[in-house]
């Protein structure tokens, strides 16, 4: 009787990927229920007028969210090109509050074009500036120490990373550096000189 290696262990499955379905199905039941509450209420018309009411709204601020975000890539856009034409570094943009927290309120417009109250009620919140501002930068801090979390120690991206903290706007200058503390003898003129480029 011959022993085998052991079956390979199946990957775990991760908490998002479990609750996930489990989260859209109780979502889509209570919309449904509150859209039968409210409608035995106040009846079939107002229901249907603030389905109608939220797909319109949610169409005017995906459209405000979609043309300022266009602006915003065609001045970079424009920034970029003059910079370039004047022979200097573009300088970082500044971040500005309003630009970042964009994607929020184009998800506020999707959630209230989605049929449904409680997508309203959350597209209503997300249309708020102050709630995007903060959910904005909770989910920066997030995203970066998920990204700090998943940064091992001495690699490529490590450094990278410790690179773009120092120097935050990420500009590399090449070129060779002198110390004025070690001893200078005389070079010889067969010694090439290190390359420096633009």
């Amino acid at each position: 009787m011959t022993t085998g290696a052991p079956p390979p262990l199946a990957p775990k499955r991760s908490r998002l990927r479990t609750f996930l379905p489990l989260a859209l199905a109780v979502w889509l039941v209570l919309e449904i229920w509150l859209l039968t509450v409210v409608a035995r209420a106040t009846g079939g018309l107002t229901v249907f007028l603030i389905l109608v009411g939220g797909a319109v709204l949610g169409a005017a601020v995906i459209k405000k969210a979609g043309r300022r975000a266009f602006a915003n890539l065609s001045g970079a856009f424009k920034e970029a090109q003059a910079a370039a034409q004047s022979g200097r570094f573009p300088e970082t943009p500044r971040r500005d509050g309003a630009a970042d927290r964009n994607g929020f309120l184009m998800l506020g417009g999707l959630l209230l074009m989605i049929p449904g109250l409680i997508s309203d009620a959350v597209g209503l919140l997300l249309l708020v500036p102050q709630i995007r501002s903060a959910l904005g930068k909770y989910t920066e801090k997030a995203v970066e120490r998920r990204m700090s979390a998943a940064v091992t120690p001495g690699s490529l991206q490590d450094a990278f990373q410790q690179a773009r903290i120092h120097r935050p706007d990420g500009k590399v200058v090449q070129g060779e550096v002198i110390r004025d503390d070690a001893p200078r003898g005389p070079r010889s003129p067969q010694e090439p000189r290190p390359p420096l480029t633009p």
